[in-house]
């Protein structure tokens, strides 16, 4: 197979990326904006040892019944939304069958009933957190903002995201109109120039507070007033302005430093009934609708009956610990980001929790110097970044000898890896259960439940 040749076949299943593959010989063909049991004509655009890529010229025959038009135009160019071209009946099926197939080909589980993850009745414009790149470009203004390109840093300009608030869009086109208007000019990342990097737009959404952040490569920042007055007329429910400086020439969005240009610096929102202080470097889930259903999900697996001690490893503000607070004798946070551990412990004290305690530091750390104390826990309940836990993590968790672990991933595959570790180390899992947080993506995020054999029957 070479490069630009022209070839036709069928499109057999979807990739964890949500690209339709297809194979000729035996060899596998990936081809984006294809779904089974397609037949398509496509231009082979890359060919490595193992795997080609292939462009659709078009489709043959009749389309696939899991495919949809893409309400976004956007939607085949953007990096953001890769299978909004499937109905939302396949995409929760897709998602299912994606967390069965890493915990049974990565973590060796094979035969574990995964259950249908579970979706939204209205899956779109549901995030809660919108970050736009802004980069020096030729046109109106000498500046794109909008959304990266797939595998690029080439920025599409997008004025309306179909999976973000409405409320962020606003902040966006505040800030596009105020560097037109006052000639701000826009960072250009081949040579470390200009000024505006990202526009961040977050949302409360049990609140409805607004919090717009401006990142910019330098501190000086002309026509401050007129910004802030167009964000505060267009922007309904404007909590505060936040301009966040980062100097460094990297892909990390956020810099070190906040200056709050108007307001507190942070916006409060909601999970039930409990309030979290949000800041622009906190985590805080993307999707209130489902981090509700999640926690859920945590909160039933944990089966808390107010005298478990529980360990919330990767804390982060304190959400899933303070969550369950209400079924728990004690809730003893640990979190690597100090500023995050501040906020889990102002978040406690405004909510009315006093048996909920935080320590920073490495987890791995920090459980031997708990258990020194004579504080051990009954349950562990994970929440790692993508990239999931090291297994010298994993491994002093199982030393604690809980009875259960809650492991909540972002990442299928970490999920399935970490699982085997845990396995090793004595644990089964008994519960799995994917949760639909990220729509119209191939995002998917799962609950896992591990025992301990001593702790079952």
């Amino acid at each position: 197979m070479e490069k630009n040749e022209h070839i036709t076949l069928d499109i057999l299943d979807v990739s964890s990326e949500g690209t339709g593959i297809g194979k000729v010989d035996g060899f596998v063909v990936y081809v984006p904006d294809a779904l089974p049991p397609e037949r398509v004509r496509v231009v082979i655009i890359k060919v490595t040892a193992q795997y080609a890529v292939g462009k659709v010229l078009k489709r043959i025959g009749d389309d696939s019944p899991w495919r949809v038009e893409a309400p976004c135009p956007h939607a085949a160019q953007c990096g953001g939304c890769q299978i909004m071209h499937m109905r939302y009946e396949k995409q929760l099926e897709f998602k299912t069958k994606m967390v069965a197939q890493c915990m049974a080909r990565i973590g060796g589980f094979s035969g574990l009933d995964v259950p249908s993850a579970l979706g939204m009745e209205h899956p779109f414009y549901y995030r809660n957190k919108g970050v736009f790149p802004v980069g020096a470009a030729k046109g109106p203004g000498g500046f794109a903002m909008g959304m990266y390109a797939a595998r690029s840093h080439r920025i599409i300009p997008v004025n309306v995201c179909r999976l973000q608030d409405e409320r962020i869009h606003s902040v966006m086109l505040a800030v596009q109109r105020w560097m037109r208007n006052h000639g701000i000019s826009a960072y250009d990342e081949s040579n470390h120039t200009g000024l505006v990097r990202h526009v961040m737009g977050r949302v409360g959404y049990g609140t409805g507070q607004v919090m717009a952040v401006l990142v910019t490569r330098e501190e000086a920042l002309p026509h401050r007033r007129e910004l802030l007055d167009a964000l505060r007329r267009e922007v309904r429910g404007l909590g505060t302005v936040v301009q966040n400086i980062q100097p460094l020439p990297t892909n990390v969005i956020l810099g070190k430093k906040n200056i709050t240009l108007w307001g507190e610096g942070a916006i409060e929102d909601c999970i039930g009934k409990v309030r979290f202080t949000i800041t622009p470097h906190s985590f805080f889930q993307v999707n209130p609708q489902q981090t509700r259903v999640l926690y859920d999900v945590v909160k039933d697996f944990a089966a808390l009956t107010g005298v478990e001690r529980v360990y919330d490893a990767y804390c982060g503000v304190g959400t899933i610990g303070q969550y369950l607070a209400d079924g728990a004798a004690e809730i003893y946070g640990v979190e690597e980001v100090e500023s995050a551990v501040n906020c889990a412990r102002e978040n406690a004290r405004r909510n009315g929790i006093p048996h909920a305690h935080y320590a920073g530091g490495r987890a791995e750390e920090v459980f031997p110097k708990w258990l020194e104390q004579g504080i051990h826990p009954d349950v562990i309940i994970v929440d790692p970044p993508r990239k999931g836990c090291h297994p010298s993590f994993l491994q002093a968790a199982a030393a604690c000898l809980p009875s259960k672990i809650v492991y909540v991933s972002c990442n299928p595959a970490t999920l399935a890896r970490d699982a085997a570790i845990l396995a090793k180390e004595g644990y089964r899992i008994d519960r799995i259960q994917p949760v639909d947080m990220f729509p119209q993506t191939t995002g998917v995020e799962t609950v896992a439940l591990f025992s301990s054999p001593c702790s079952i029957g």
